[in-house]
């Protein structure tokens, strides 16, 4: 009789099936779509097309690598945004007005990027502010200040910078960074799978790692154990900002100048990125691997639906649709 109960009745799914429903769907959803658009356009399923996918997804995905360092927390970073635009203005002034080294056009957004992350963290921990309201303000505030910087003008080789003209260059090997390829695979696609194996290896294998998710998952029970959960926010946050400056600097070398807010459309990719990840491999928590496949699931949709040419104002709705599923799939989850 019980084992008559424990049988799934007509229509309903066995909890194994449910199981792997949750843990794979996401990824059968990306193959899906790589299959439809593969049938829908002969020029989709190409080597050159993927790495186009690679080469933009690689900005976007930088930058959802720092949302889910807040989200490990329990946090929330909107400011990625504004900090990739500045660091782009950062690289960008570092060579062509000032005429610096590689070494410090790249040091300069980092670092730029990591201020931006420890002014959040004290303005969550130490004042006490929600985290979304916080690193909201900050976007205005770094927004502004960026545009106050440049005057509201991009900076780019011949142009002028205070009203004089500037004479410095984006340097070649930079450039490389966004532009570059070592058999035919992109730099920057690379550069993203590095950064993102050092974080994985980060979040899973290390005690600090591991710490911040038992902050992110009871902070109250975490402080109870001793653990200093002040600081472990602060790191993430530092993190957050210096992987949307890494974004911003990926985005400079691609487009070879620094362009005021150019960070800014893609900070909703980068949210929806973070939180796909959730409903990837079921593992109903924040994942930098599950970022990865979530960036490039929104990547492969929207280079699909512009070959098939769809309007850029109704991909929105599509990309809304995918999230708002993913995130069902991710809360749907964590509610059983």
């Amino acid at each position: 009789m019980s084992a008559m109960a424990a049988l799934p009745g007509p229509g309903r799914l066995s909890p194994r099936t449910k199981d792997l429903l949750y843990r794979y769907a996401a990824v059968l959803v990306i193959l899906a779509i790589i299959v439809f658009f593969s049938f829908a356009n002969d020029n989709f399923l190409t080597f050159k097309n993927f790495t186009d996918i690679l080469r933009s997804v690689s900005i976007s995905a930088f930058l959802a690598l720092g949302v889910t360092f807040s989200l490990v927390v329990d946090g929330f970073d909107v400011s990625i945004g504004s900090v990739a635009s500045i660091a782009t203005i950062g690289a960008a002034a570092s060579m062509i007005v000032f005429r610096q080294e590689l070494a410090v056009a790249i040091i300069v957004p980092l670092l730029l990027g990591v201020t931006v992350g420890l002014v959040n963290a004290f303005l969550i921990v130490k004042l006490g502010l929600p985290d979304l309201l916080a690193t909201l303000a900050m976007l205005f505030v770094v927004n502004g200040i960026q545009l106050t910087y440049t005057n509201g003008y991009s900076i780019y080789q011949g142009s002028s910078f205070n009203g004089e003209a500037t004479t410095g260059v984006m340097l070649p090997s930079f450039l490389k960074i966004g532009q570059g390829s070592i058999l035919g695979i992109p730099v920057a696609a690379i550069l993203l799978l590095v950064v993102v194996a050092i974080a994985h290896v980060f979040l899973t294998r290390t005690t600090v790692g591991r710490n911040m998710y038992m902050v992110g998952g009871n902070a109250e029970a975490a402080r109870h154990f001793g653990l200093p959960v002040g600081r472990l926010r602060t790191l993430a946050y530092a993190i957050s900002g210096l992987l949307a400056a890494v974004g911003g600097i990926v985005l400079t070398s691609r487009i070879g100048a620094g362009q005021v807010s150019a960070g800014a459309p893609m900070l909703m990719d980068a949210v929806a990125a973070a939180y796909v990840g959730y409903a990837i491999f079921g593992q109903k928590r924040p994942s930098v691997v599950g970022t990865l496949l979530g960036a490039l699931l929104i990547g492969i949709l929207l280079n699909g639906l512009t070959m098939m040419n769809v309007p850029y104002y109704a991909q929105d709705i599509v990309k809304g649709g995918v999230f708002i599923i993913a995130l069902a799939f991710a809360f749907l989850r964590k509610s059983d």
